[in-house]
């Protein structure tokens, strides 16, 4: 009994270590399409997606590798397409012009999507929602009717708001721009549309928005701006432009507000179904998800230099308030 005992006990132990060791042989090998820049605010998100791999046991440098490849104004075709060559086990595609490139280069590949303009269906990405139907999955924000709820919250912070600069990315799609437009409609707005496709052209759109005398500007989400935040939060005091921005974290820069989803947090459920692919399931059979989490906040030193008096209806609704 003892013998049989011990040798329950090996076996028990040599089994798992023997699928360790069989794990251990493996590296994966993820590829990375980010239209943005390569910066600290950017990799401070991908944290996110990196932490869900590492909790379930995918570590860079010992199982895991990156190939990350960024645009910030560069086509993304062809860096679609290089990241084929490399045969990864799969691809996160980042923002509607991310995710069209790889959808565009591979019908193999699994693709996680993180899009915060698309609508996955109605853009054939996806076929629905709970079943992809194809080799792409991921985490879209398809609400572009936060685009009429960024101009409510900037026309209650300044009452006399009348024209609006908007700032947005032709490369993520009209969706959210077009649901502005109706909503400055019915809040009786005129709007402003300046375009900038790369980080280098943010100076010069704050500089045309400015010929129109705004009274206040919206940022529309692009990985452009999210990679250009700390300019917008420079450019915005330079011109004493109250200016709202869907990226959290905009407020803590020093800028006056910050409306839209915790950009980490979806990396990290971007990370979470990489993990189920790499576990094997199919992106098929992996439904797409939408944000978890939005955070809403205010600066009020910045509130204070622009002369704004924040209503208290606005505070109580905050998630952060920096005095």
């Amino acid at each position: 009994m003892r013998l049989i005992g011990l040798v329950l006990a090996l076996g028990l132990t040599l089994v798992p270590l023997a699928g360790e060791a069989q794990q251990a042989g493996k590296v994966w090998r993820i590829g990375v399409l980010y239209p943005g820049a390569d910066n600290s605010l950017f990799r401070a998100n991908f944290d996110g997606f990196r932490q869900a791999l590492g909790t379930a046991g995918y570590v860079e440098r010992r199982n895991l590798a990156f190939d990350l490849r960024f645009g910030d104004g560069r086509a993304l075709a062809p860096l679609a397409a290089e990241l084929t060559t490399f045969r990864p086990d799969l691809v996160l595609a980042i923002a509607r012009s991310g995710v069209m490139a790889m959808h565009a280069a591979t019908s193999t590949i699994p693709v996680v999507a993180l899009d915060l303009e698309s609508d996955p269906v109605a853009s054939g990405f996806v076929k629905t929602i709970p079943r992809p139907g194809g080799n792409l999955t991921g985490v879209f924000m398809d609400f572009p009717e936060l685009a009429g709820k960024w101009l409510e919250i900037l026309q209650t912070t300044i009452p006399a708001l009348a024209r609006v600069a908007v700032l947005w990315d032709p490369a993520t799609g009209s969706a959210q721009l077009d649901a502005a437009h109706r909503a400055a409609r019915i809040l009786k707005l005129a709007l402003y549309p300046i375009e900038a496709r790369t980080t280098a052209e943010i100076g010069p759109a704050f500089r045309e928005a400015m010929r129109n005398r705004p009274s206040g500007m919206i940022v529309l989400t692009s990985p452009i701006f999210n990679s250009g935040r700390r300019e917008i939060v420079a450019l915005a005091a330079r011109y004493r432009l109250p200016t709202l921005v869907p990226f959290p974290g905009y407020e803590k820069d020093g800028g006056l507000v910050s409306y839209g989803p915790e950009v980490m947090t979806m990396y990290a459920q971007a990370g979470t179904l990489a993990v189920k692919i790499l576990s094997g399931t199919p992106p098929t059979e992996i439904p797409v998800e939408r944000p978890t989490r939005f955070t809403f906040a205010f600066n009020l030193k910045t509130a204070k230099a622009l002369g704004l008096t924040i209503p208290q209806t606005l505070l109580l609704r905050a998630d952060q308030v920096i005095e």
